[in-house]
């Protein structure tokens, strides 16, 4: 095949990625940005809809390692095809409940479907990039995570404003099938013999028939895989924090309306999807200069990591509405690029046929913080009527989250 051709189906096959990863999350964010409409529609609490906005997170959590070892087997053509028909099914289920417990399944079947996306996509990408130049494909592909959540407020708040909140949740669910069908039409692995040394990674080879419990065992007994895993968790911990529960933080703090605080609360997310885009340039330009690209990764998150923990608790001061936008912005930035370099580093702690196992330990960890973010957040909002604590409690486990990526590695790598 001609290196023009290569570079095409490369790029198509990471934007295709970028926009279900983006669709993804706008599911996700629907809940969110609806969620004082629907708890004034259906009478609810700020601790039960705590609950609700972390339903998506315990499927997916569980859903995590079983996902991973398909993944390792399945490719990425069909079974990321049905995932996001799944997800699409889902999504407009939503706009059909009348119940809090109805919205609670239908969240957690929407956290099921979305569970192999970023497995079997890194997976995908890690056939088409070669180690020194994944760092900024899966800088893109994580970036999504974040520009999903910037999208989502305006397009979202546009559709809940001119037909409501049911109709919103049906729409992205329509847009969500026209994807998949897209995903399933265009994409195909690379053929045998024409991908060269893209899929070298750093550690011995494995063979790609192994068994699903050597595997699973060989990983759980390295030191590396729980770092990774626990690292992890801090960092979506404090991601899932923003985009579960910013909206209802500005309105409280602010006194915006539903419609303000959900148009301001895209504009720090802009600075996450920068900050996993340029995580991913800075390693890939570090690796280059010598650097392994697993050092390199291990040392960004870390830093990235602290700045984004001070920064969280700094918000607990209750500052204008000014330094508190700019005060998210740095927190965001700082969580991107950890987001983007933790992502990326998994795939440099194994072999390419455990690569999407390795990431479904990784976050099966992270999706425990995602889930404890959302409820522990509105549990504390409700006990003592601020956000503040919630704030110092993210400081703290964004802390202990660069003190694992610090010092939980051995030191050879």
């Amino acid at each position: 095949m001609l290196k023009s051709d290569w570079r095409r189906r490369q790029r198509n096959t990471l934007f295709l990625l970028v926009g279900a990863g983006c669709i993804n999350y706008v599911d996700r964010a629907t809940l969110s940005i609806g969620n004082t409409a629907i708890m004034a529609d259906m009478h609810l609490s700020y601790a039960t809809m705590g609950w609700l906005l972390s339903a998506l997170a315990w499927t997916y959590m569980l859903s995590q390692i079983p996902m991973g070892l398909l993944a390792d087997r399945l490719g990425g053509r069909v079974f990321l095809g049905g995932a996001l028909i799944l997800c699409s099914c889902a999504e407009i289920a939503f706009g059909l409940v009348d119940s809090a417990t109805s919205i609670f399944w239908s969240r957690a079947v929407l956290g099921f479907g979305e569970a192999p996306l970023f497995l079997a996509g890194t997976r995908v990408l890690v056939h088409w990039f070669a180690p020194e130049e994944r760092g900024g494909a899966i800088g893109l592909f994580n970036g999504s995570a974040s520009l999903g959540p910037a999208l989502a407020p305006p397009l979202l708040l546009a559709v809940m404003a001119w037909w409501g909140w049911r109709e919103m949740s049906v729409v992205v669910g329509i847009f969500n099938l026209f994807l998949a069908i897209g995903w399933v039409l265009y994409y195909r692995d690379p053929y045998p013999g024409e991908r060269g040394e893209a899929t070298c990674t750093t550690a011995e080879k494995a063979g790609e028939g192994s068994a699903v419990w050597k595997d699973l065992g060989y990983l759980l007994g390295r030191r590396e895989t729980w770092v990774a895993m626990l690292g992890y968790t801090g960092v979506v911990y404090l991601s899932s924090l923003f985009v579960t529960w910013l909206p209802a933080w500005l309105q409280k703090t602010e006194d915006l309306s539903a419609v303000q605080a959900g148009l301001l609360s895209a504009l720090p997310q802009v600075f996450s999807f920068v900050g996993c885009l340029g995580g991913g340039k800075l390693v890939d330009m570090i690796s280059r200069s010598g650097v392994s690209p697993l050092t390199s990764c291990q040392r960004m998150v870390a830093i990235s990591m602290v700045f984004c923990a001070v920064s969280t608790a700094a918000l607990a001061a209750q500052p204008g509405q000014g330094l508190a936008l700019a005060i998210l912005a740095l927190a965001l930035l700082a969580n991107g690029v950890a987001v983007s370099c933790g992502w990326a580093l998994g795939t440099l702690i194994t072999t390419e046929n455990r690569v999407a196992t390795l990431e479904a330990i990784q976050n099966t960890g992270a999706s425990f913080g995602g889930v404890l973010a959302p409820l522990l957040t509105g549990v504390l909002a409700a006990r003592f009527g601020s956000f503040g604590p919630s704030f110092l409690l993210a400081g703290m486990v964004g802390l202990l989250s660069a003190s694992m990526y610090h010092y939980g590695f051995s030191r050879e790598i």
